[in-house]
């Protein structure tokens, strides 16, 4: 019996509901006919051109990738960005494209940052910023839904001894890190992609390393000496999430075969 795109995602949103998602972002069906039968799905962080012609050689008509491609609404469709390419293109090949990004940030039980901090060998993780939720029409923050997750090591370590594990564990080519407080350090704090606006958070939760990306010159300063950021990237951040959506999928689903793309959609390169 073959799935629907619809099924999948309807299942995949009872893991990260689509409400849970910021008001900026645009997660969900974005291309294709949700009463589409699936043949296979391709699983990556980002659908970029080169991800739906994988696609297409593997026989997928289904993309699942945790950015959105669609951010904004679309005028025209005429080739000229790489947006438009790439909707063209999964148009044209009839690849549908979903998106699961900051629902999938949001919870706590399969989520991103639970990922990241499963990668680190985090003990007792919980969400580092509770989201409000309506609870019998009540404001109420939710202990598995929010921003970024904080959790131990299972045994102190030293601040250099982290930083390699850190390197090793997220494949990381280079860490960019304010000063080392020359301490031993245990209780870490995470956030996949742009996590600044959680340093606050992490400050007041007490922990040593707040690990995150996309940090500017200027809020680097902002650790105060009260804590180490550690900016790993953003695709380095968030890259175990096409691992966590190939477990999601498969565990459900014998139906079809579900793929991690073997493209590096990172856009960031060093020399």
């Amino acid at each position: 019996m073959l799935i629907t795109i619809h099924e999948l995602t309807t299942y995949l949103e009872t893991i990260a509901p689509s409400h849970y998602q910021e008001d900026y972002d645009n997660s969900g069906l974005l291309v294709g006919d949700p009463q589409t039968e699936i043949t296979g799905v391709l699983i990556s962080l980002d659908a970029t051109e080169a991800v739906i012609d994988e696609a297409v050689a593997k026989g997928c008509n289904l993309v699942v990738s945790h950015h959105p491609i669609i951010f904004r609404g679309l005028k025209r469709l005429t080739g000229r960005n790489y947006v438009e390419r790439v909707v063209i293109k999964a148009i044209r090949e009839g690849v549908a494209l979903y998106a699961i990004h900051t629902n999938l940030d949001n919870v706590l039980r399969n989520g991103v940052n639970g990922k990241i901090a499963e990668k680190l060998g985090l003990e007792n993780t919980r969400i580092l910023a509770q989201k409000p939720l309506l609870k019998n029409g009540l404001p109420a923050p939710d202990p598995e839904v929010g921003s970024g997750v904080i959790g131990a090591l299972p045994a102190p370590m030293t601040e250099h001894d982290f930083l390699q594990l850190l390197k090793d564990t997220m494949k990381v080519g280079c860490i960019k890190h304010t000063p080392l407080r020359g301490r031993m350090i245990q209780s870490i704090a995470v956030c996949g992609g742009a996590g600044g606006f959680l340093l606050p958070r992490a400050i007041a939760a007490g922990a040593d390393f707040f690990v995150t990306a996309d940090y500017k010159y200027h809020e680097f300063f902002d650790a105060d000496g009260q804590i180490v950021i550690a900016d790993i990237g953003h695709y380095e951040s968030e890259q175990f999430t096409i691992d966590l959506l190939y477990e999601i999928i498969s565990k459900k689903y014998s139906n079809f075969a579900p793929y991690c793309t073997s493209v590096n959609t990172n856009p960031v390169h060093y020399f």
